[in-house]
């Protein structure tokens, strides 16, 4: 490879694009977004282009009817950078179908996940997986001659922590829910 040359185009270039890398991933965190949105066909779609259009991937997504059906809660975690996603909220609550759009991440939420862990488990390190199962609070949904299926609820960090302890036994699939989210006290969610 041929260095630096009078033209000002040499290798050292690429080495500043990933020393500034890490400081851009620095500013990036997961957010958490609580929506209240109409109950109509579209909706979903519009909202995820809002978040397409900043170059903001949607980490995980759940929507639900509300008491009132002509209403639904979406609550969506994503990972960027928060002045990106101060321009999403604005965006988002000037949406027709959205009655309001809250950035929930620092707030006093309880929040749930659900996932179903299958576990690569022959039968002699079955008994151990088991073990660390009950210790863990996970439910054995199934077992099979070379596998089990636990499902473990919790937050977010319970899920990512059960699954590393459960990788080195031979973690075949994880498939979580995403967050579900309601405010505690008297506060409304949405």
């Amino acid at each position: 490879m041929k260095s630096n040359g009078s033209n000002g185009t040499n290798g050292n270039h690429a080495v500043v694009a990933f020393a500034n890398e890490p400081a851009r991933r620095h500013t990036e965190k997961k957010h958490t977004i609580s929506l209240f949105v109409s109950n109509k066909p579209g909706v979903l779609i519009r909202i995820a282009l809002v978040f397409a259009r900043r170059g903001y991937n949607i980490d995980s997504l759940v929507v639900s009817e509300t008491i009132d059906r002509n209403y639904s809660m979406m609550n969506i975690v994503a990972t960027g950078d928060k002045k990106v996603l101060d321009q999403i909220l604005k965006q988002l609550n000037k949406l027709v179908d959205v009655v309001h759009a809250t950035d929930r991440t620092d707030d006093n939420v309880l929040q749930r996940e659900l996932a179903l862990i299958k576990i690569q488990c022959d039968p002699e390190a079955r008994k151990d997986v088991l073990q660390i199962a009950h210790a863990l609070e996970c439910e054995p949904l199934d077992v099979s001659e070379n596998s089990l299926i636990l499902q473990i609820t919790g937050d977010s960090e319970r899920l990512d922590s059960a699954n590393r302890v459960f990788e080195r036994y031979g973690v075949q699939e994880m498939i979580r829910t995403g967050k579900v989210l309601m405010a505690r006290g008297d506060e409304a969610t949405a």
